[in-house]
């Protein structure tokens, strides 16, 4: 058997000692916007620490544990808190969260981060709808033998970000007056934040965010066939655009103050 197809299934076996809660869909919630938790209607709990074999969070502003409950009448899983490439987990182990979700019976994937901008025309306290990605800074965490239970060799990314859920974060950020940014998220490896040579460099990739998480995830997620829905908050401009020191505080700071308005779009993303 392959080693870490075991690891997913004995993680999997673990939850369900705990709980026999099905969700449709699964939340991740980035730094500093883990009071989104608080809408749900809390089944179960379960600390990352809990499970045998699961990464744990190391992060200030992510708490580490799963919530299991409903948004209205959607059956959901909350990751409140990730674990990172840069904290020193390998690759596979950053996405087995995604992959123990999947296996739990989730079909919908919406990842949330807070990220730099890199677009000029974005400002920090923005919200912006990932359209897609680039991944190519980071290990694939498709990379070894395949997990053909999981889904296929090669898959294909040219839709990375489901179109439908895109639509319905459009409409939804109508809805509600907010100003939602469009664009594409480059993620590295941190955990340093990027020189003003890497933001010009980035910026003429085409990227308009970087951050330090989701693209991973969502290749993990695409190869396993779920529907994917991004949301970066913009919590400062990367380095060379803004003259400010950027710092971990500041980016809890910024994603607290758009909490009303993350939560909002969230809430009416998740419930169609």
């Amino acid at each position: 058997m392959n080693e870490i197809f075991d690891r997913i299934n004995k993680c999997v076996s673990e939850i369900r000692k705990k709980t026999d809660f099905v969700p449709k869909t699964a939340i991740v919630l980035g730094s500093g916007l883990g009071d989104f938790a608080n809408e749900v209607k809390v089944e179960t709990a379960i600390g990352y620490y809990e499970i045998e074999g699961f990464p744990v969070s190391t992060v200030a502003g992510h708490t580490g544990e799963f919530i299991f409950g409903y948004i209205g009448d959607e059956p959901v899983v909350v990751m409140k808190g990730r674990v990172h490439f840069y904290e020193g987990y390998k690759i596979d182990e950053v996405v087995l969260p995604i992959r123990v979700m999947k296996m739990l019976g989730a079909e919908k994937l919406i990842l949330t981060n807070a990220a730099g901008g890199l677009n000029r025309s974005f400002s920090a306290g923005n919200l912006m709808l990932i359209t897609g990605h680039i991944s190519s800074l980071i290990p694939s965490p498709l990379i070894g033998k395949n997990i053909d239970e999981l889904g296929t060799r090669f898959p294909d990314m040219t839709e990375v970000y489901n179109l439908n859920l895109r639509e319905k974060a459009r409409a939804a950020a109508k809805g509600l007056g907010i100003d939602l940014k469009e664009g594409v998220y480059l993620q590295t490896s941190g955990p340093q934040y990027e020189t003003p040579e890497e933001v010009r460099l980035y910026a003429q990739w085409g990227a308009d965010a970087v951050g330090m998480s989701t693209a991973c995830e969502a290749v993990t997620a695409k190869h396993m066939g779920m529907e994917i829905c991004g949301v970066s908050c913009i919590t400062n401009m990367g380095t060379g655009i803004s003259d400010v020191p950027l710092t971990h505080q500041e980016v809890q700071e910024t994603a607290a103050k758009t909490a009303k308005d993350f939560k909002a779009l969230l809430m009416k993303i998740v419930l169609g």
